[in-house]
Parts: structure tokens; C-alpha cells; sequence
């Protein structure tokens, strides 16, 4: 099966200055971002991927409560936004890997749209697992007091399960953990969101043609709680467990290109769970592969999804002056 396949792009095209896409048609050259290789466990160096995460040291930061107890939306009124961490991987020491042509733009266009928002961004190239960990590390030892959120990407291969980083495989876990209440306090009941640009696996989605038919609550405010420390995390996938994730040679993947463009026109304007709604139906309806040469490679479809465990409505509106830490 090649990982090398040209794609309808239905109505998607560059955009102008106001955000609008240009409706013409385009065909253009896409990979996928399947690992390309056998299931087995890729072995580097005599090493592969650790399957569970490894224990952390306790954060020396307090845990505060950055909104009341049953406010509808999370604080967004903080000093700063937060930091927005990019792990780009476009090669790979991993031989059955094929390079991931296209995913600078990805990278590109993401800095942009995040440092729209506000965040303070760091892209990290072809990171090694060890390399990876140590930023992810870093950003979870600093104190997040001042700051509305933390956003995290990576652009890699991908399989079922695994994500992979320049030299092996790795659980997604074992990143998001670093982020947890228990050992990122300054973070507790603030939301925390991972945009993964993977493959979940070699399934394709042929799709199928539809025919036209016929209150907020209030109250102990004040009085300390207890959260889940798994909380307020939300995770969007490029494409559902399972199933190839479509990437363009020449504009980035269908994902990316969709997350960007909808962060870019709407991040400011709808709840993020809304924003990501959108993002699936630019996906679903804008793309399709084109590759009458492999024809069970032709005419597929792509469709995220996402895991919330978001537990208030989350908006990235304007900062008003005068902001307030805590």
C-alpha cells in the first residue's frame, strides 16, 4: 500500500485576508500518516517505547482555585494566556518511516494562529523521546499561576495507541501526565488541551453519499473542593481510533489545515468545544482522496475526534485591561 495518494479538496483553498477560503477546486498530492511498518514494536538502539509513564517528582506549587466552584466557563482573564508547546516530526531514525512532507506548513501556520490567541509559543523539530520528555518536563515544573491554559501539539506517524517521536514509539500518556493536578498544581482546574496530527491506525473510511431529503448555578464559591486530578484535559484527534489520517505534500494535513483555519476565524468567537465541531465538518465535507491509480486508496474520507474531559465551557475571548493573576 503506498503512502503516497492525491486528494479532492472539495471548496478549500487559500485563504484571503479575512479568513475566507477561496471555493475552487484543488488537486493536490497527500501522505498519510500511517507508520508505515508491520504492527511489531519498533526497536531502537535495543530499546522501545516505555508502555506506561514513568513516576514524577511532586510539583512544589500550591494548588488555587482559578474560578469558582460552579462557574459555567473557565477563567480566561489571567495575566497571561499560557504556553503552547509544537513537537513537529517530519524525519524519523526509524527506517519503515517515511519522511512527513508537509507538516512544516502545519507548523507554520499553528505558531501563528496560537500566538493569535495569545499563547507564548515553542516549536520543537524532530525531537528524540528523551528530548521530548525533558521540554515536556520543563513546561510542567514552571508555575502556571498567571496563566489561562497550557496547549500542547505534535504532528507525527502514528498507529493505534502510539505516537512516535524521531527514534520509538510512545503512549500519549506518557506526555499529558506531566499535567496532571497532582504534579502540575499551578495548572488544577485549568484546561489543558492536546491537538494530535497521528494516524490511529491503517483502516480507511470510504464514506458514504447523502441524498437530499425531505444556567449557571451558583453557591461555595468560596469554600475549597476537591477535583479529579485527571480533569479538565481535552484531547482532539486527527482522525478516530483505528483509522489513516490524510496529510497534504503542499498544504499540511486535512486536521491542521481545518483546526488552523477555524482557530484563525472563529477561536475568539465560539466555545472550543464548538470551534472543534466545525473542525470535524471541514474535515468531513472539504476533503477526499483522489487516487484512481490504488483504488482502494480512492475516495476516502476522514473524520477527528475528540476526548473532553473539559468541565467548563471553554472561549478564548479578548483580554480585558486591567487583567488579574490567580
Amino acid at each position: 500500500m503506498t503512502d503516497e495518494c492525491v486528494t479532492r479538496n472539495y471548496g478549500v483553498g487559500i485563504l484571503s485576508s479575512n479568513g475566507a477560503a477561496n471555493r475552487g477546486s484543488i488537486i493536490m498530492a497527500d501522505n498519510t500518516d500511517a507508520k508505515g511498518c508491520t504492527p511489531e514494536a519498533v526497536v531502537v538502539g535495543g530499546a522501545t517505547a516505555a508502555s506506561s509513564a514513568s513516576p514524577l517528582p511532586a510539583n512544589k506549587f500550591v494548588a488555587r482555585m482559578p474560578v469558582d466552584r460552579y462557574a459555567s466557563e473557565y477563567n480566561m482573564n489571567h495575566k497571561h494566556r499560557g504556553l503552547a508547546l509544537i513537537f513537529n516530526h517530519e524525519y524519523f531514525d526509524i527506517p519503515s518511516l517515511k519522511s512527513r512532507t508537509g507538516t512544516n506548513v502545519d507548523s507554520q501556520e499553528l505558531k501563528k494562529a496560537f500566538e493569535n490567541l495569545g499563547f507564548a509559543v515553542t516549536v520543537h523539530k524532530d525531537c528524540k523521546l528523551r528530548d521530548i520528555l525533558k521540554h515536556v518536563e520543563k513546561a510542567a515544573e514552571q508555575d502556571h499561576t498567571d496563566n489561562d491554559c497550557l496547549a500542547v501539539a505534535i504532528l507525527s506517524h502514528g498507529e493505534h495507541g502510539y505516537l512516535y517521536a524521531k527514534d520509538t514509539q510512545y503512549k500519549l500518556d506518557n506526555i499529558w501526565h506531566y499535567f496532571t493536578a497532582t504534579f502540575c498544581p499551578s495548572l488544577a482546574g485549568k484546561p489543558k488541551l492536546f491537538f494530535i496530527q497521528a494516524c490511529q491506525g491503517d483502516r480507511l473510511d470510504g464514506g458514504i453519499t447523502l441524498e437530499k431529503g425531505v444556567t449557571e448555578t451558583d453557591g461555595e464559591s468560596s469554600t475549597s473542593y476537591k477535583i479529579p486530578i485527571h480533569a479538565d484535559f481535552l484531547f482532539s484527534y486527527s482522525t478516530i481510533p483505528g483509522y489513516f489520517s490524510w496529510r497534504n505534500i503542499n498544504n499540511g494535513s486535512w486536521y491542521m489545515q481545518s483546526l488552523i483555519r477555524e482557530l484563525n476565524a472563529n477561536g475568539k468567537k465560539y466555545d472550543m468545544l464548538t470551534l472543534l465541531t466545525f473542525v470535524n465538518q471541514r474535515v468531513a465535507l472539504d476533503f477526499e482522496s483522489n487516487v484512481p491509480a490504488t483504488p482502494m486508496m480512492d475516495r476516502q474520507k476522514q473524520i477527528p475526534c475528540l476526548t473532553s474531559m473539559l468541565t467548563r465551557i471553554l472561549r478564548f475571548s479578548e483580554k480585558p485591561n486591567g487583567n488579574k493573576a490567580g
